[in-house]
């Protein structure tokens, strides 16, 4: 088994889909880009400009979905990745992706998590009592779900791996690989 799931929607961001994506080919897996449909997504830069108090947006690169969320057996995969971007709050109430992002905190397969890919599995219920790093502006998404916000880059709760946003992906991405290695030696 060396499939993992890398989740997306429009406004995925760039770097937070691209990075794991590549690390993921470089380990000896497949990444699946998994979104509501299968067709092509644009992708997204995120940055607060100097000066600036909020974030700014420019358009990056496109990906292809490989798959819709309706046509995942998620007993196939090994792992899934929540991306960042605004795309997490615009699929988050998708039931199919309710359904995937449950099997994996249940069945205690390697999740890992950035920025506002919080966002999904704290709808789906999943974030209760369990230790996450996001971009600060989600803490209150995380916590209102009963889940605890850590202002680090690279929180390790269980099977759970999170950062706080692409400037953390050399932190958090290493434990999640190393994730990964350890539940497919067992198979």
């Amino acid at each position: 088994m060396n499939k993992v799931l890398i989740i997306v929607g429009d406004a995925t961001e760039t770097v937070d889909t691209l990075y794991p994506y590549y690390r993921l080919i470089e380990g000896g897996y497949e990444p699946v880009v998994a979104a509501p449909e299968k067709r092509r997504y644009q992708m997204v830069l995120h940055e607060v400009k100097p000066g600036w108090t909020i974030t700014k947006e420019w358009e990056g690169y496109s990906i292809e979905a490989d798959i819709a969320f309706k046509d995942i057996k998620e007993e196939e995969y090994l792992g899934i990745f929540f991306s960042g971007g605004r795309a997490p709050e615009y699929i988050r109430d998708d039931e199919d992706l309710i359904r995937i992002t449950q099997h994996f905190f249940e069945t205690g397969k390697p999740i890992a998590s950035v920025c506002h890919g919080v966002e999904i599995p704290a709808r789906a219920g999943c974030v209760k009592g369990r230790r996450m790093a996001t971009v600060p502006k989600c803490q209150f998404d995380l916590e209102v779900c009963g889940g605890i916000f850590v202002n680090e880059p690279c929180v390790i709760d269980g099977n759970l791996v999170s950062g706080r946003t692409y400037h953390d992906h050399g932190h958090y991405i290493g434990p999640w690989m190393k994730m990964l290695d350890e539940a497919q030696s067992q198979f």
